[in-house]
């Protein structure tokens, strides 16, 4: 599947639609989609080099505007739904300790997420449900997503050919890989909350 998905991608990234592809999963994937859009990038950059850095800009802004779309997910549904299941479960006074412990490291922990492959739409959306100043989780997500997608693009561009020839030749086993972070990123999320 994941191959297929890889081939569809580089098929793309030559078509004058490419740029809305990658923006929309970048979007998505901040606020509810379960694919990073590391997917769509790396075919892209691979297929078209000179187009690494207008590539990486693309994801990065997309995905600052899908974490906006995250964040207001629990800002604004929390209030129906979220304060309900704690209020019938007793668990206000410690969503408040840890709503607290969010908010004071919530700059590190929104960086942190937005570079590793642990699902960034868990916390934009626990950012929006903890109020997290609006201005310190734009700032932290330009950062961290600027800084991962710029430095994907980079070493793709950098490496070119040769990278591409390993990802063909070692597809099956990176995509092990993939799935395993992305699985590991699920639990640390669920180990850390």
């Amino acid at each position: 599947m994941l191959r297929k998905l890889y081939d569809w991608t580089l098929s793309i990234a030559a078509h004058r639609h490419a740029r809305w592809w990658l923006a929309a999963i970048s979007f998505a994937e901040s606020s509810f989609f379960p694919i990073p859009p590391d997917v769509a990038l790396m075919p892209m950059v691979l297929a078209e080099r000179k187009r690494a850095f207008e590539y990486a800009l693309i994801c990065t802004i997309a995905s600052i505007l899908g974490g906006v779309a995250g964040y207001a997910i629990g800002f604004f549904l929390f209030d129906t739904i979220g304060e309900w299941i704690l209020n019938t479960y007793g668990y206000q006074d410690k969503f408040e300790a840890v709503q607290q412990s969010y908010n004071d490291y919530g700059a590190w922990i929104v960086f942190t997420a937005g570079l590793t492959p642990i699902p960034y739409k868990v916390f934009t959306i626990a950012s929006g449900v903890t109020q997290l100043n609006i201005f310190i989780f734009v700032v932290a997500s330009i950062a961290s997503r600027g800084l991962r997608f710029f430095a994907v693009a980079a070493l793709l561009w950098w490496f070119g050919p040769p990278i591409r020839a390993f990802i063909d030749k070692y597809f099956g086993l990176l995509s092990v890989l993939f799935v395993i972070l992305l699985i590991g990123g699920f639990l640390a999320v669920g180990l850390l909350f």
